[in-house]
Formats: structure tokens, sequence, C-alpha cells
């Protein structure tokens, strides 16, 4: 019982925010992993990671049956399910690829930004172990691990100014990584050089919304999360210097 409690305690726990300073900083290094291209060829696995993680979710969600997932050595994935090729079920699922991202981020924005930083690295531990039971094949398993490992270390061995850093950094990862893989998606299929295949695709396949609407709306709605879940992590009402220009 008192173990419980004092894992509870330690999940509960709240960490003071950093100096403007500090955020700012994770802010510019996360732009850094999105927008330099070759760090972005590594950080854009953790948003492909999401990506198929929100696929395989709404799956289960949608009352599918989710049979695997698979991460590839050029950040692309692919997530198997059994279920009704058409409807509501198979449109969400997948709908929520490109969303995923966003919707990770803004949570972990959320949860960052209120000072549960360690319930949200125990939080992503939990959820990249049950997603390693899905994965079929080896680069995903090791994949995962690695990023595993990194989060554990975080989690455990470093202190609040690396749990800090991490949660703050990994936020805007996803937020601004989000957003990202959508403008190429769009500018791909503006160039002639859409394969047909992405999700876009498949969606107007299933629905009476052309494939340029959906990515309108992917774009609209990871914007949206950016713009909110950076607002989350800097709360400017709170600078006393900003008030009084």
């Amino acid at each position: 019982m008192e173990f419980f409690e004092t894992v509870i305690d330690k999940l509960t726990q709240t960490q003071t925010a950093p100096p403007v300073g500090v955020m700012l900083g994770c802010l510019a290094a996360a732009a850094a992993m999105v927008l330099y291209a070759p760090v972005w060829r590594w950080s854009r696995g953790l948003v492909t990671i999401a990506h198929e993680g929100g696929h395989a979710l709404m799956a289960v969600l949608m009352r599918r049956r989710l049979t695997g997932i698979r991460l590839h050595a050029d950040t692309s994935g692919l997530t198997f399910s059994r279920g009704k090729p058409t409807g509501f079920g198979a449109a969400m699922t997948l709908f929520a690829g490109y969303i995923a991202p966003a919707a990770i981020g803004l949570g972990a924005a959320a949860l960052t930004g209120a000072g549960y930083i360690v319930a949200l690295l125990w939080i992503t531990l939990i959820s990249l172990a049950i997603m390693l039971a899905f994965i079929r094949n080896w680069y995903g398993a090791l994949a995962l691990l690695v990023v595993g490992a990194g989060v554990f270390a975080a989690t455990w061995y470093g202190n609040a100014i690396v749990q800090t850093v991490a949660a703050y950094v990994g936020a805007w990862l996803l937020l601004l990584g989000a957003v990202k893989p959508v403008l190429e998606l769009g500018a791909r299929r503006r160039r002639g050089r859409g394969s047909g295949a992405s999700d876009a695709d498949q969606l107007a396949g299933i629905t009476a919304l052309p494939a340029g609407g959906w990515i309108f709306l992917f774009s609209l709605a990871t914007i949206a999360a950016a713009i909110w879940g950076t607002w989350l992590l800097l709360p400017v009402e709170d600078w006393g210097w900003l008030q009084s220009v």
C-alpha cells in the first residue's frame, strides 16, 4: 500500500515552470529539429511513431482488429487493422494519423505547462511499451526501444532540469513536427507527385471530400494545435515585463 501511495505521489507531483529563457531555448531547439533537414531526417521518426500510434489507437477505439505496426528507416510507417474497408470506422482510423502528433503534442503541452512532467514521462513510457507489443519489424522495435530508453533515462536518472527540458522540447517537437509532413504532402500534390496512397487519398476514396480537402483539414488542425500548445507552454499572461509594455 505504501508503495502505491509513493508512486501516486510521484506521478502527481508538479514541477516549477523554468525561466522564460529556458522555455524559449527549448522552443528554438525543437524548431531547429524540424527545420534543419539533416536533423529532421532523424527527429521525424518521433513524429512517425506518434502518427502510427494514432492510427493504431483509433483502430482499437473503432473496434477494428489491430494486427501490426511497422516503422521504417526512411521514417515512413504502416499500421494494419482488419475491419470494414469503408464507413465511419475506416475513415476515422485514416484521419487519426496526421492528427495524432498534434493531439499528443497538445496533451503533452497541457501536462508540461501544468507542471505534471513526471506523469507525462511515465505516460510516454507506458504508451511506447504498449505500442511495442504490436510492432512487426526489427527496425520498428529498435526505434521504440531507443526512444523508450531515452525517456526512461530522463525519468529515472535525470534531475528536474533534465526532465523539464525533455518535456518542453518533446512537446514542441510534436507540435511543430505535426505541421511539416502535412505541408509537405500538400506541396507534393501541387507538384503532381502524389502517390495516391497517402491517408488523404485513401480518405478521398471512401468519403465525399477530395484529398485536397482532407489536407486542408489536417493543416487547420495541426496549425491550431501548434498555436494552442505554444500558448500552454509559454504562459505570456504571467510575464510581468510583457504586462508593463
